[in-house]
């Protein structure tokens, strides 16, 4: 473990970024355009259109279809990704990391994001560590995190 994260770290300590909960631009588009209720309800990484958009928090998130939209405004809360929809597994390891939208886990009614690069697939760090050991690090590290 500690090498993996040592690694994770050295490869990405120019991306870690913002003090900021949500992983946005000045856009304040969440997901990077990528529906939120296609990630939950279908598992797929399926981007949404300007159509389609609601607001949350002053950010904004796009759909596929009305119908996807109606379901997100009926419960926000079910469709947020964890940790602000940043990396998941930098999380674990206490830092922010963006993520690739097409990398993800749908666990327990919860997605989560991942980092991909040419030097670390930060979901299969995830995987290989557990996903119940890692959630309960990123939980806590993210108490932290949230606000930094």
């Amino acid at each position: 473990m500690k090498n993996i994260i040592a690694t994770f770290l050295m490869a990405f300590c120019a991306l870690a970024v913002s003090a900021q909960e949500y992983n946005i631009d000045d856009s304040k588009i969440a997901l990077g355009g990528y529906s939120p209720v296609s990630y939950l309800d279908l598992q797929l990484a399926q981007r949404g259109s300007k159509e389609y958009v609601s607001e949350v928090d002053g950010v904004k998130y796009f759909f596929t279809s009305a119908d996807q939209k109606k379901s997100f405004d009926a419960n926000p809360e079910k469709y947020q990704p964890q940790y602000g929809g940043w990396c998941a597994t930098g999380i674990a390891i206490g830092a922010k990391f963006r993520v690739d939208p097409n990398k993800f886990v749908v666990k327990d009614g919860k997605y989560y994001l991942f980092l991909n690069s040419i030097e670390v697939d930060a979901k299969q760090v995830w995987n290989e560590k557990g996903h119940n050991n890692m959630v309960k690090n990123a939980n806590e590290n993210w108490k932290k995190l949230k606000s930094m």
